[in-house]
């Protein structure tokens, strides 16, 4: 029986849009606070009917091996059974979560 390698959908904020990519390996980095995304995938089914966002992606993402997120970034992320079309849509609708600031003080509480 061949194996079945892992494909995840990840969802995240950059630059004020929500990108929608799709990779193999998901995991948190070393480096505090992001997430790794290695071996981007791109659907390789629509070559017929050219997509500007899928497009604009793979360029954006073609000479990167690996890819830190924030953790703050990520709105969701999902294992799914194929890949589907990378894209990117205004992130009108999305409020990024709060994280409060680390190490900062209001200088009354001294």
């Amino acid at each position: 029986m061949a194996s079945r390698q892992e494909i995840y959908r990840i969802t995240f904020l950059n630059k004020g849009k929500v990108y929608e990519v799709f990779a193999r390996q998901v995991y948190q980095s070393e480096l505090y606070g992001f997430i790794e995304v290695e071996e981007f995938l791109f659907d390789e089914r629509s070559q017929m009917v050219v997509d500007p966002s899928e497009e604009k992606l793979k360029m954006e993402f073609q000479d990167v091996k690996r890819s830190f997120i924030p953790l703050q970034a990520i709105l969701r992320i999902d294992e799914v059974e194929k890949t589907g079309v990378a894209k990117i849509s205004s992130g009108d609708n999305i409020m990024p979560f709060p994280v409060p600031g680390f190490g900062t003080r209001n200088l009354s509480d001294t």
